[in-house]
């Protein structure tokens, strides 16, 4: 990987996720640099097609620490995210009117689990749970 998008390496792969919210959530994330390294793709699906399929496409910004995240899925639903990966935790997040939404996933087993939840706020300071999500990696 190349610049800013260092410190997201430890998300490249395939993952396995599962929630306890939604047990028939149970799915698949791919994350893969793509464009020499300059971009992180993540492609996320689910066995459930009441779920959404989704693509984010990462990018990094010389001036900040964080990365924006352009976010795209079935349901025809476009947002941007800033993510970053910090000793351990990887977040996500974004401030829109209305519906401001993040998430704060725990990195264990030497980078093989991501344990997390989303939250959502109306108001940007009252947060609600959204729904936990837990990803495994493949091989």
């Amino acid at each position: 990987m190349t610049g800013k998008l260092e410190h997201l390496d430890v998300l490249i792969g395939e993952w396995t996720s599962s929630s306890k919210t939604y047990p028939e959530g149970r799915g698949l994330m791919k994350v893969a640099p793509t464009e020499d390294g300059k971009f992180l793709r993540i492609e996320s699906r689910i066995e459930d097609e009441r779920f959404p399929v989704s693509t984010q496409i990462i990018g990094g910004d010389d001036a900040r620490d964080e990365c924006t995240a352009l976010y795209h899925d079935s349901r025809g639903v476009h947002r941007v995210y800033r993510t970053t990966v910090a000793d351990g935790v990887w977040k996500v997040w974004r401030e829109a009117p209305g519906f401001n939404q993040r998430f704060t996933g725990r990195i264990g087993d030497a980078g093989r689990t991501i344990n997390g939840q989303w939250e959502f706020s109306e108001d940007g300071k009252s947060w609600k749970i959204d729904f936990d999500i837990n990803y495994t990696k493949v091989g």
